[in-house]
Order: structure tokens, then C-alpha cells, then sequence
């Protein structure tokens, strides 16, 4: 795509193009962002939960209901974001004004700067808690082990994210800041010099120089005075 408009992205009201749109790199760190998501989610769902002696669910994670809850609760959000921020990629080609697109790309760098620590936190709070699980249930280690690994490769993925976007502001920013120069000697701007030097004429007309005596004078006869 065209990367020649406000902050790297293309020009309002360009022609879409799905092939090069799906070859994006900031739309496939998305996908990918995406598709972690849904594999945490899935684990701590499918296997993260067991009933107790008491017919009560306990968590997985050393019966630490906050540390299941907290695993989807990231990653059922960042579920929802990726979907809008794909969407959001397709919207930032149509933005016109460039205020919107500044308030766009700030939101994605301060989310997706924030969404990566927030996978870090659940990374060692989810390891933490399996190093001290005693005797899981059978069947539900790769689940639990899978989703740890997940939220460490997501770190690095909501990473890539902000990094795109920070790209994008500073691309932003340079334009905004970046020096206006007139061109000197424009047409119709004061002071301006012809290009050329006036080449002189060929056939100058001479005027005659004054107090110039008439050679043909002579011609005429004058009548001598009668005394």
C-alpha cells in the first residue's frame, strides 16, 4: 500500500487492495496477536478448571481461581482488540484528517504497550502458580504448560505491535515538524530575476541625434537682399 500519506499510511480515498492488506506487517503481528489469544484462552478453558471433593471448581493453577480468571481475562480482551485494531488497519487508510489518525496511533502504541505487560505479569503469575501445583489433575499439564508458553510468545507480539505504531508516530511526527521552504525567484513573487538576460536587437532603432546639421540643405537658393 501507498505509505506516502499521514503517519505511514496511504492516501485517503486510495484504491483497497485485500492481497497487499493481508501482507502487511502490522496486520499479520495482528493475526498472530489474534491466534495467541485464543490459544490461552482455550487452554485455561478446556482444562483449567476441576471439581473438587466438595463438588466446588478450583482452578488448575494451585486452586488459584484469580490466576485462571486472569489468564482469560487477557486474553478474551486482547481477543476483542486484534479483531478491532485489523479492523482499525483498514479504517486508517479511509481517515482524511490527520488528527485522527495521530489519536489512532497513539492508542495503539499506548494499548499494545500496555497489553505486553500485562502478558508478562500473567506470564509469571501463571508460572508461579504451576511451580507450586501439587499432583495436577490427569491430562491437564500440556493445557497448563501451553498456556504459560503463550503468554510468554505474546509479550513479544504486542511488542511488535507497539513498535509498528511508534514507527508510525514518528514517521508523524517528522512530517509535522518538518521545515517549510519557499522556492526563491517563484513567478509573481517579489524580486524575482528573468532567467535569461535580454539579448540585444538586432536592428536597434537609432533616433536622430539633436542639433544635427541637414546635409541636404544646400539644395535650396536664396535671393540676395536689394539695397
Amino acid at each position: 500500500m501507498d505509505t506516502s500519506g499521514a503517519y505511514g499510511g496511504g492516501k485517503a480515498g486510495g484504491a483497497f487492495d485485500p492481497q497487499q492488506f493481508i501482507q502487511r506487517p502490522p496486520v499479520i503481528v495482528r493475526a498472530v496477536c489474534w491466534l495467541f489469544s485464543v490459544i490461552v484462552m482455550g487452554c485455561i478453558s478446556a482444562k483449567g478448571w476441576r471439581t473438587g471433593d466438595d463438588g466446588k471448581e478450583y482452578c488448575v493453577y494451585n486452586n488459584d481461581t484469580n490466576a485462571c480468571n486472569y489468564g482469560v481475562g487477557i486474553s478474551v480482551i486482547a481477543f476483542i482488540a486484534s479483531i478491532g485494531f485489523i479492523a482499525g488497519e483498514y479504517l486508517f487508510e479511509q481517515m482524511s484528517s490527520v488528527k485522527t489518525r495521530k489519536h489512532y496511533v497513539l492508542a495503539d502504541m499506548g494499548f499494545s504497550a500496555f497489553w505486553a505487560f500485562l502478558y508478562f505479569v500473567g506470564f509469571c503469575y501463571l508460572s508461579n502458580a504451576w511451580g507450586k501445583t501439587d499432583n495436577p489433575p490427569v491430562g491437564t499439564a500440556n493445557n497448563m504448560q501451553g498456556a504459560i508458553a503463550f503468554c510468554f510468545f505474546s509479550i513479544f507480539a504486542w511488542v511488535a505491535c507497539a513498535f509498528f505504531a511508534f514507527q508510525r508516530f514518528r514517521v508523524g511526527a517528522d512530517a509535522a515538524f518538518a521545515p517549510a521552504y519557499e522556492v526563491e525567484g517563484a513567478v509573481g513573487s517579489p524580486g524575482a530575476f528573468p532567467a535569461y538576460p535580454a539579448a540585444p536587437d538586432p536592428e536597434p532603432a537609432y533616433s536622430e541625434p539633436p542639433f544635427s546639421q541637414n546635409h541636404g540643405a544646400g539644395n535650396i537658393d536664396y535671393t540676395a537682399p536689394t539695397y
